[in-house]
């Protein structure tokens, strides 16, 4: 009985608490939603940002957030918004017009060129995370890609004694390695090309004379890491014409804004880039901007280079967001460079992206095929990359070769201002085209070669006379250096081939003491026939300290390159290559050095050394 009488005392208490609490939390849980809306209401009245639910104002550039983020479950404000919008299930996104603000109108001044209509300002679809709590961070990955190519192997001067190649300007590698060791990691394999370490780096040949728009050097010495073997160094170096006597340009930006393109090192490092540019050129050339994301847009129709704070309005109000419909926006590019085309000038187009292309062509065939069609027009490309992550190497040389043209890696501001500034002139004044080497071993002196790099420029030996195979294109006072390392007739590591008893066994006595004949083929801008070059190299027995520093440099930048790749070359007779010999080749010969950029490559082999023996 007592116990009856206290339970009926104790329930009653108990589900009292129990409701009382229950009402406070729905009471705060009110309150708190009320706060976020305020907090989020107060964030749209200072950005330049529109968050809407199922409002979109071309479908066609919206991106499917489930795509573009990770899965995140959407806020419990947005949730309630729906349900009280009829349950249905509704997508939170943010719009953003790449950064093109309303006062861009009176910019955007000019019509688009003809024969294609250009899209309005684009607006792109984005996840809107929360504002008062910890918005959710997107997994950490690599989604880099590069071309593995198999490296040059020797082959036998009995079995082949012509090797013939294209020429290459490209530079991206030695920065994109750079950025890597900087990182404290070892770069990826494909990663390295040899052949765009060893030309990062200007080199002291001699000016052409009138005759011809290049100069062409050959030096023969001892092979660094195989005392058994010799090295042979073929040098190009173009005319350098003064910045006053140079062609007019016509140059359209292609700036890559999609979502990828918001990280501090690629669309704020790019637009600072561009800026260095803009204030080299004059009134005389015509800059122009096209952006391409979800689509692409006319953001600056060509404007004089002196109307410098036009131009760099432009530039500033670009903003990142979006998918990267990269095949858009190349059409649009050769549109607009087509219409303010320049007879006389240099017409080209300056692509700038991470390469990571996921809307329209993405394919590296159909855009190899695409760039391909449109360099008939005469306009080149140079190609830029940024960032890291997902950054596209793959993508963006397959460009650049293929649309006559150049590619740089830009990793900091310095890089940007030697690409933009100091070798300007190289980086954008073509001086020749299709420019080909072949040269022709003495089968009396080499045993076997092998062409250090230059892999994917390998030419077969009957496209060096076809004046319709396209090549590489070498701008004002570029130096282009290219090294075959040589296995003397008698020496050991030849390959093993049958002997061809059809073939002559005797020459002339005034040619026993040639190494190597050096052909060159290139075409004058204007011209469609190309221009044959040619020189000697005569057999010598110098030492490798007797070389210039040049030589010895490049030699130590090579086996740098084949260290980093794992070459199967770096173990030669005695000693072969290691990183300590190759740190203190380099360091013997630095030479001189006014930029201090073979200073710095002497730092990232010390670098490179401490992190391969971890």
């Amino acid at each position: 009985m007592n116990t009856n009488k206290i339970l009926s005392t104790i329930v009653p208490v108990i589900l009292f608490f129990t409701l009382f609490t229950l009402l406070g939390c729905s009471d705060v849980k009110e309150k708190d939603i009320k706060n976020r809306k305020a907090n989020q209401e107060n964030t749209q009245d200072t950005t330049d940002t529109t968050v809407a639910l199922n409002m979109v104002a071309n479908k066609d550039d919206s991106v499917d957030v489930a795509k573009t983020q990770p899965s995140v479950s959407p806020p419990v404000e947005a949730e309630e918004m729906a349900e009280q919008m009829g349950g249905k299930k509704e997508k939170l996104a943010r719009t953003k017009y790449m950064g093109v603000s309303d006062a861009m109108d009176g910019i955007v001044a000019g019509a688009p060129p003809s024969g294609r209509a250009m899209s309005a300002a684009p607006t792109f679809m984005m996840y809107a995370p929360p504002t008062d709590g910890i918005t959710p961070q997107p997994p950490k990955w690599n989604r880099e890609s590069y071309n593995a190519e198999e490296e040059n192997d020797f082959i036998s001067t009995a079995n082949d004694p012509l090797s013939t190649f294209s020429i290459d300007v490209d530079t991206a590698s030695y920065s994109n390695v750079r950025r890597f060791l900087n990182k404290g990691q070892l770069p990826p394999k494909g990663a390295v090309r040899i052949e765009e370490l060893i030309n990062y780096f200007s080199y002291d040949y001699p000016q052409p004379d009138s005759e011809h728009p290049f100069s062409v050097t050959t030096e023969l010495g001892p092979s660094p890491w195989n005392d058994s073997h010799k090295l042979v160094r073929i040098g190009l170096k173009a005319k350098d014409i003064d910045k006053r006597d140079l062609p007019p340009s016509n140059l359209v930006f292609l700036i890559d804004v999609s979502g990828s393109m918001s990280a501090p090192n690629k669309l704020p490092l790019l637009q600072k880039s561009l800026k260095m540019l803009v204030r080299q050129m004059g009134a005389n050339d015509r800059i122009s901007l096209v952006v391409y994301a979800g689509n692409d847009h006319v953001v600056l129709s060509p404007t004089a280079g002196s109307e410098q704070q036009k131009i760099m309005t432009a530039v500033d109000s670009l903003g990142a967001g979006g998918s990267t419909h990269a095949s858009s926006g190349i059409t649009t590019a050769y549109q607009l460079a087509k219409q303010a085309f320049l007879p006389k000038g240099n017409n080209r187009i300056i692509l700038a992206s991470d390469g990571d292309f996921n809307v329209g062509i993405t394919s590296r065939g159909e855009l190899q095929k695409l760039v391909e069609e449109k360099r008939k027009s005469g306009i080149y490309l140079t190609v830029l990359g940024f960032g890291m992550g997902n950054y596209h190497d793959d993508t963006m040389e397959i460009l650049a070769d293929k649309g006559n043209g150049n590619y740089a890696y830009i990793d900091n501001l310095l890089e940007a201002k030697k690409v933009m500034v100091k070798e300007m002139s190289g980086t954008l004044f073509a001086l020749a085209r299709d420019v080909k080497i072949q040269v022709e071993f003495n089968p009396i002196k080499v045993g076997a070669y092998r062409l250090i790099g230059y892999e994917n420029r390998v030419l077969a030996d009957e496209d060096f006379n076809d004046d319709k195979k396209d090549a590489g294109e070498i701008g004002v006072g570029h130096t282009v250096t290219a090294l075959y390392e040589l296995i003397p007739v008698g020496a050991a590591g030849q390959p093993t081939v049958d002997s061809l008893k059809y073939q002559k066994k005797t020459q002339k006595e005034e040619y026993t003491n040639e190494i190597m004949t050096v052909k060159l083929r290139y075409k004058p801008l204007e011209a469609s026939a190309s221009v044959l070059l040619s020189t000697v190299v005569q057999e010598n027995s110098l030492a490798l300290e007797e070389t210039s520093n040049d030589f010895r440099f490049a030699s130590a930048v090579a086996a740098f390159g084949m260290l980093l790749t794992d070459s199967k070359h770096t173990k030669g007779v005695n000693k072969g290559a290691s990183w300590s010999q190759t740190l203190q080749l380099a360091k013997d010969a630095k030479g001189k050095d006014r930029e201090g950029y073979r200073a710095e490559f002497i730092r990232l082999v010390e670098m490179a050394e401490i992190l391969a023996a971890k």
